[in-house]
């Protein structure tokens, strides 16, 4: 079959087409982006914690030793934020990493934002009740984790309408098809961010205050501390991955359940199915669809040999609705309980940001439902971005 995840009809909808992938090609190669793609539950589930496979090879062998060539200087702004940030990296870096950032961004941390949360969105629905209308990317899916993240990281209210563009331009250049605009986009907003952050963290280490800039910069274990470009690395990747989910999981999931009547009314009836509800959200249309990993050496797997150097594409999306382990997948059910989604991904590179997006969820949706009952779809169909690997819409209009 023809597999183009650059396709309209794809982006639009691609459950149909990843059905008839697990049946015909479940484990499936791609020239065009020589990537081999995998599509069933328990392949993505495994791969995501074999250690034969990693986020970055470097660390195991070279460019130059792989035959590839010299990576171009123009881009080396955007790809120090990858050198230096956990999410690219594979233990013991990504340990060493994790674990510094862990001491600070504890569950404690993310509970104590309750009350933050909540009141930052009750503030957003306040600005646009008296309308009777909003969009609810715009007006609240955005504006409320950008908010959130911008207070966590201690960055200024003045300059928090910074942030979403900033990040982007750089999450974009994990699209399959970037161009070199794109490119350019990001490598002027990995300057800018780390110019920004960089003097944001030197501040704060000659003032110190009760953020997670603050304590990003003092954090120490064993007499061991993040360097300065280990510290703006993680406060992009926080940035990223703090607030990118949030708002497509709201806005693809609205959409769900405008598309599933029967399940919102169950909703608004039961407000205590919120957390089942926001896993099966989750998992129902993914926000995350694609995560790529290095084979880090040569390996036999399902009766394929993969060579050191090739690339995976394990298809959250694909195996979030993998009938052999989902019942009924492509139905959405908000009381689903055996729902081990994997839309956080797995392994030790598993989301650290999952609870507070959980969190800000329940609060969000919570809130939606209990202020706005009545909400309805205004105008016609919404449309999607034209994006694959993060899938989310252009804008959601809904009155109340």
């Amino acid at each position: 079959m023809q597999f183009d995840p650059l396709s309209l009809d794809f982006q639009l909808n691609p459950y149909p087409y990843y059905d008839q992938l697990r049946q015909a090609s479940p484990i499936l190669y791609h020239q065009d982006w020589d990537l081999w793609f995998f599509t069933t539950f328990d392949d993505v589930n495994t791969l995501l914690r074999d250690r034969r496979l990693g986020r970055t090879m470097d660390h195991i062998i070279s460019r130059e030793e792989r035959g590839l060539p010299p990576p171009s200087p123009e881009y080396a702004p955007f790809r120090k934020l990858g050198e230096h940030s956990m999410f690219d990296k594979e233990p013991p870096d990504h340990t060493r990493l994790r674990s510094l950032v862990h001491k600070v961004f504890t569950p404690r941390r993310v509970e104590n934002l309750r009350q933050q949360i909540q009141q930052i969105a009750n503030d957003l629905l306040d600005k646009v009740q008296p309308n009777g209308e909003m969009d609810i990317l715009e007006d609240f899916s955005t504006p409320l984790p950008v908010t959130v993240i911008g207070e966590l990281l201690g960055v200024p209210p003045e300059d928090r309408h910074l942030l979403r563009p900033w990040s982007q331009d750089i999450v974009a250049m994990y699209e399959l098809n970037h161009t070199p605009e794109q490119a350019q986009r990001a490598v002027k907003a990995a300057i800018d961010f780390s110019d920004y952050l960089r003097q944001l963290a030197n501040n704060r280490r000659q003032h110190p205050q009760d953020d997670l800039i603050t304590a990003l910069a003092l954090v120490e274990e064993a007499g061991d501390q993040l360097s300065e470009d280990e510290l703006i690395s993680t406060c992009v990747l926080l940035l990223n991955a703090g607030h990118e989910a949030t708002v497509n999981v709201v806005g693809n999931g609205l959409l769900a359940l405008f598309h599933h009547p029967e399940q919102f009314a169950l909703l608004k009836s039961n407000p205590q199915l919120i957390k089942t509800a926001i896993e099966e959200l989750m998992r129902y249309d993914t926000p995350l669809q694609l995560f790529r990993r290095w084979v880090l050496e040569d390996m036999e797997y399902k009766g394929h040999h993969f060579k050191q150097g090739m690339q995976f594409g394990l298809m959250f999306g694909a195996a979030n609705r993998d009938p052999a382990r989902f019942v009924n997948a492509n139905s959405l059910d908000i009381t689903r309980e055996d729902n081990p989604h994997i839309s956080f991904g797995g392994g030790v590179h598993y989301c650290l940001g999952a609870p507070l997006a959980r969190l800000e969820l329940e609060i969000a949706f919570e809130t939606l439902l209990r202020r706005m009952p009545n909400m309805q779809l205004k105008g016609g169909e919404p449309e999607f971005r034209p994006t694959y690997v993060i899938r989310g819409l252009k804008a959601l209009p809904v009155t109340f």
